[in-house]
């Protein structure tokens, strides 16, 4: 069976060369008409097999094959990524990790290292700017690996500690990278293609790689489907003339002009037609600015188009497109499952937003892994409902996560009254950081505030030979076996019996604490008692706890020790009390 091409999609950092990597793929055979020039398609560029022997002559030799190009997604990123999808998965059957040699690994390289994890999408690296690195001899469009050969010595030494300090970063983040003409087996690492976008510099060499991985690895997913067309909506486009238009990959299958076809929205899947398919004009063939599109009968997979429909009401970027025979056609409902976001939810959680299905997908898998329990979720920018709906319930989960969204005004405007916290992202990972780091933030205050409020359980024993002071107040040494003692704690007995409270607390040279902590040795000042008669030596004391005190700190983090210190309290108190806390 004949196979399409693979779709390439591009990632990275911001500024390590992912738009500039993909001008440098459109723009090696500008002007060019022989058979094999790059097609610019609608959201894609394709790079024909023919393109690709010319651009790999000197390293390619007699290698053949039978996959007929790449077509690259022109919109580069994780946010694109996540947003286009196929079958469930990521529309990319490729992916390209571009990494500055420079800066190595960034927040937005280590995003886009989770998402591939997450798609299961096979990937290689671009390791770019090569013609940065110290003395480099730069020559248009060289394979790398011949572009090595011309290098002197140091500039050579100074790109190889480079390229494996970057190595090692990616093994850090668990990738097992190595130099593509290094690797026996591509199931077992990465590839890494170390290249210039501005230079062209390993383009051939990333272009093979890509090639011969999806000829060896995808050729299954690569069966050109005939028959009804599937694709995925890149994204809605105004038209002078033809109103709203769809911009779309078409992956298998052919769709054409008057076809039926459904197209997933935020509610129901949309049943239209279609009234035109539109492919770019080749760049100098384009007279009129106004006229820079043409009209086609018909399309087959892969290809980047803009199709114009009857109808396009709630259509969103990601989702699925199907040409159908009819609305009871089965791909109706199979649009209808696959649109369906399948996040768990909780009674008691946050609320998330992102931008399309794919990235809100992503922000509720990263959620999961952390352990944040997630109540509500939406596709969208945040609104004035959305604020006033994550304000109820438990503080701690007054708060909305929004991946690749904005506030609306009226949002922002109902924000200021609501105790809800928001936190607005493009990096996913950033996101729940910013939520975990708020968390520990959170608890730390609130765990001031319960200290100041209640009395923490404790419990010191009085050492022997240091009683400094009988009474009025009774001054002797302890140590803190439990907990942490401080001014004002009231304490008591293995009895229960009352024991005073704790009036200072002090170093062996006198100087004031504010606390003792477990371990430590003190000497506390205790008003209201009288040794020999309330305490002795090697008497246990406890802190006195009140019953709401205890309820309320069963709920938050306490220390080991503490807890342990907690169950002897609560012992004590039952000897009188039958149901005390409970």
């Amino acid at each position: 069976m004949a196979i399409r091409q693979p779709v390439v999609s591009v990632l990275g950092h911001v500024d390590h060369g992912k738009t500039k990597l993909l001008d440098r793929i459109r723009g090696t055979a500008v002007g060019a008409r022989e058979a094999g020039a790059i097609t610019q398609h609608i959201g894609a560029t394709e790079v024909p097999i023919d393109r690709i022997y010319e651009m790999c002559g000197s390293i390619i030799g007699q290698k053949k094959f039978t996959v007929p190009g790449l077509l690259f997604i022109d919109t580069p990123g994780h946010q694109a990524f996540t947003s286009l999808r196929a079958r469930g998965g990521s529309l990319a059957d490729l992916a390209v990790l571009v990494i500055d040699i420079r800066e190595g690994l960034m927040p937005q390289t280590i995003e886009s290292i989770h998402i591939l994890r997450q798609y299961k999408t096979p990937f290689v690296i671009a390791l770019n700017k090569v013609d940065t690195v110290d003395g480099w001899i730069a020559e248009p469009d060289r394979p790398f690996i011949l572009a090595e050969k011309q290098q002197m010595d140091h500039t050579r030494q100074m790109f190889e500690t480079h390229m494996y300090n970057i190595i090692s970063q990616l093994s850090e983040n668990g990738v097992f990278a190595d130099r593509y003409d290094r690797i026996e087996d591509f199931t077992k690492a990465v590839a890494l293609i170390p290249m210039s976008a501005k230079t062209g510099e390993g383009v051939p060499d990333l272009m093979l790689m890509l090639i011969g991985l999806a000829q060896r690895f995808l050729e299954s997913r690569l069966e050109k489907g005939e028959g009804a067309g599937k694709g995925t909506v890149l994204e809605l486009k105004e038209v002078k003339g033809l109103g709203q238009t769809i911009d779309m990959i078409l992956y298998s299958g052919t769709i054409k002009t008057g076809d039926t076809v459904a197209i997933g929205t935020n509610s129901a899947p949309l049943v239209t037609r279609v009234k035109a398919i539109l492919k770019p004009r080749p760049l100098d063939e384009i007279r009129d600015p106004q006229d820079t599109f043409e009209r086609v009968k018909e399309v087959h997979a892969a290809a980047g188009v803009k199709i114009a429909c009857k109808e396009s009401d709630g259509i969103i970027a990601g989702a699925p497109i199907r040409v159908v025979k009819s609305p009871k056609d089965p791909a109706v409902k199979e649009i209808s499952e696959e649109t369906s976001i399948k996040i768990e939810t909780e009674e008691k959680g946050i609320t998330i937003k992102a931008d399309a299905i794919g990235s809100l997908e992503a922000l509720a898998f990263e959620a999961k892994a952390a352990g944040i329990p997630i109540r509500k979720y939406g596709i969208g920018d945040i609104t004035r409902r959305d604020i006033l709906e994550s304000s109820y319930g438990n503080d701690t989960y007054h708060v909305l996560l929004g991946f690749n969204v904005t506030l609306t005004k009226d949002a922002e405007a109902a924000l200021e009254s609501q105790p809800l916290k928001v936190f607005t992202n493009n990096i996913v990972y950033a996101l729940i950081d910013d939520y975990t780091e708020w968390m520990e933030d959170s608890k730390k205050t609130s765990e001031a505030d319960l200290r100041q409020q209640f009395t923490f359980p404790a419990k010191f024993t009085i050492l022997p030979d240091h009683i400094f002071r009988v009474n009025k107040p009774a001054v002797v040494g302890v140590r803190v076996l439990a907990g942490r003692i401080r001014v004002g704690m009231p304490l008591i007995n293995k009895e229960g019996k009352d024991c005073g409270i704790i009036k200072s607390v002090r170093a062996d040279d006198g100087t004031v604490l504010a606390e003792g902590v477990q371990g430590d040795e003190v000497s506390v000042a205790i008003d209201g008692v009288t040794v020999g008669r309330q305490i002795n030596e090697n008497d246990i004391i406890y802190t006195d706890m009140i019953e709401s005190g205890y309820k309320a700190l069963s709920k938050i983090e306490l220390t080991e020790d503490e807890k342990m210190a907690m169950q002897d309290i609560v012992s004590i108190k039952r000897l009188t009390e039958k149901f005390w806390g409970m």
